[in-house]
């Protein structure tokens, strides 16, 4: 795999996206750079040039969003799609049946611009939760939307922006990979997302296009696979959203052909997971109001289920957080959360580090140094290690610290 150092979502062959400004948001808190400091994005759309494959995972929240609901229905039903328009801002959530009616007109606008049906568009909305979607003002910009359409960076960084809530940092990356008849895929991805963050299948709304000819079910399973322990596996704030979603878009346009059971199936595999792992670990570092980046990381644990249960319980640990947040070399806070993790351990046969630093040994605290411990806090990315000694599985997590902001975000989200 060759990562792409410019990343963004149209550099697959076939792809067009763009975002614009429908006044769903009042803040200029994510303003793309690039435009007018007074125009603040909140409607982005992702188009292929020709209807692609598409596979799909969602939040195990019992409760979804209307614009989920209607994705999950389309893609569930295996036709191929032209575009996805996600707006933010307003989650489409909570509203009855009026939340289904605005997701199927906002996708009809879209669709009748394009030239295709409504069946071919999918939808997404991320923001606050019971409030009806401003329906009429994305329908009204779908227009200027859908005419400003294009494969250029600008345009592709405006639907970014367009999706972001309260991200203060685009995410977006990209890949190629050769098969070995010479052929070469690409693959793009971004997302949102920075509060109301745990893993149940996906943890926010990320978009991936690729030019790859492969199978649907080849690449539901493929998207299984690249989120498990990597989209899966991030925890800002312990709370899963009702709106998450991760979808892949394949439109064959490169002729590169995967098939099943083949050396570039696993290739295009480890590319999607990779590009999946890098976008997790730029969501925690962007975790609402975050100073620091924390990784998590259990070996020796008795078995997977256990190892999953400790990184959860330490990861989501208001106490762990705020301790990191202040550089308190409290490490203590660690133990006690494997501790009530539920995980079955002898606590006299753990070690913790954090930043390659030992702390506790056997379950017993050890004498540290308190000024390379405190220099160790002090930098933004964390490492914690907590070994087992009860067999050989692993897991990891990742998350962020828990500071004043967090608290600030969240008190007004809705105001």
């Amino acid at each position: 795999m060759e990562s792409i150092k410019e990343a963004y979502i149209t550099l697959p062959k076939g792809f067009k996206a763009n975002g614009v400004a429908a006044g769903l948001k009042s803040d200029a808190a994510n303003v793309n750079p690039d435009v007018d400091k007074s125009l603040v994005l909140d409607v982005a759309l992702v188009e292929s040039d020709v209807p692609a494959v598409v596979a799909g995972v969602y939040t195990s929240n019992l409760v979804k969003g209307h614009s989920l609901v209607r994705s999950i229905r389309k893609i569930g039903q295996g036709g191929k799609m032209r575009g996805m328009i996600v707006n933010s801002k307003n989650a489409n959530a909570g509203v009855g049946k009026e939340g289904e009616e605005d997701a199927d007109k906002v996708a009809k606008a879209v669709a009748d611009e394009l030239g295709c049906t409504s069946d071919e568009i999918l939808t997404a909305s991320t923001g606050v939760i019971g409030t009806r979607l401003p329906y009429e003002k994305i329908i009204n910009k779908v227009p200027e939307l859908v005419s400003g359409l294009s494969a250029d960076a600008k345009n592709a960084h405006y639907a970014e922006y367009g999706m972001m809530t309260t991200d203060t940092l685009p995410k977006e990356v990209a890949a190629s990979i050769t098969l070995k008849d010479g052929k070469e895929v690409t693959i793009a991805g971004m997302a949102k997302g920075s509060g109301m963050i745990h893993p149940n299948l996906a943890t926010m709304i990320g978009i991936f296009t690729t030019d790859a000819d492969i199978d649907k079910d080849l690449l539901q399973d493929a998207l299984k696979k690249a989120v498990a322990h990597t989209f899966n596996r991030v925890t800002v704030d312990g709370d899963t959203s009702v709106c998450d979603m991760v979808v892949v878009m394949a439109n064959g346009m490169s002729g590169a052909v995967i098939e099943k059971d083949t050396e570039d199936l696993k290739l295009f595999e480890e590319a999607l997971e990779e590009l999946s792992y890098d976008i997790a670990r730029m969501l925690a570092s962007d975790g609402e109001g975050a100073t620091k980046f924390i990784e998590i990381e259990v070996t020796g644990a008795a078995d997977e289920y256990d190892a999953k249960l400790i990184v959860t319980a330490v990861a989501r640990s208001p106490l762990c957080k705020t301790a990191f947040f202040g550089e308190d070399a409290n490490i203590g806070r660690v133990l006690t959360a494997v501790g009530y993790s539920g995980a079955k351990f002898d606590p006299e046969k753990i070690d913790i580090l954090v930043g390659g630093m030992l702390f506790f040994h056997d379950g017993v605290c050890v004498p540290f140094d308190e000024d390379e411990a405190a220099k160790i806090l002090a930098e933004h990315d964390i490492h914690v290690e907590i070994r087992l000694q009860e067999g050989d599985a692993y897991d990891r997590m990742f998350t962020c610290d828990f500071s004043y902001d967090y608290v600030k975000i969240n008190g007004s989200y809705r105001t």
